[in-house]
């Protein structure tokens, strides 16, 4: 499975962005996705997931109500929609594959990872 994450930018506080990521392999749907995201010096930190069939997700404290993950199966993508963003989210945002099919928030599970995609909130 190859991750591939694009939307990040710049925005400010109070804004909305969108962060898309397409997946190849043709498992997608066996799959739960997550987002993570990393500031510099910190560990990286789990957001949200979703599981395979999409019916189950489970958001971060800090962006619960805020943020909403999605996945389109038959696109093979996985979607986060972040609104009234903070700069605490600030961060290079990840999106993650695992190979089995309920919600996973630990990061360790994760089998495969994207390359990131970086995301600046302005005050």
């Amino acid at each position: 499975v190859q991750l591939q994450a694009s939307g990040g930018g710049l925005v400010q506080a109070g804004g909305s962005l969108r962060l898309s990521c397409v997946a190849s392999g043709r498992t997608f749907s066996r799959n739960a996705m997550g987002w993570f995201r990393q500031v510099p010096g910190k560990e990286r930190e789990f957001v949200a997931t979703i599981s395979g069939s999409g019916g189950s997700t489970v958001y971060a404290d800090s962006v619960k109500g805020r943020f909403t993950i999605s996945r389109d199966n038959a696109k093979n993508t996985v979607d986060l929609q972040m609104n009234s963003l903070k700069p605490e989210d600030t961060a290079v945002y990840y999106c993650a594959a695992a190979n089995r099919g309920w919600t996973v928030v630990e990061l360790s599970y994760y089998d495969y990872w994207g390359q990131g995609t970086l995301v600046t909130v302005s005050s």
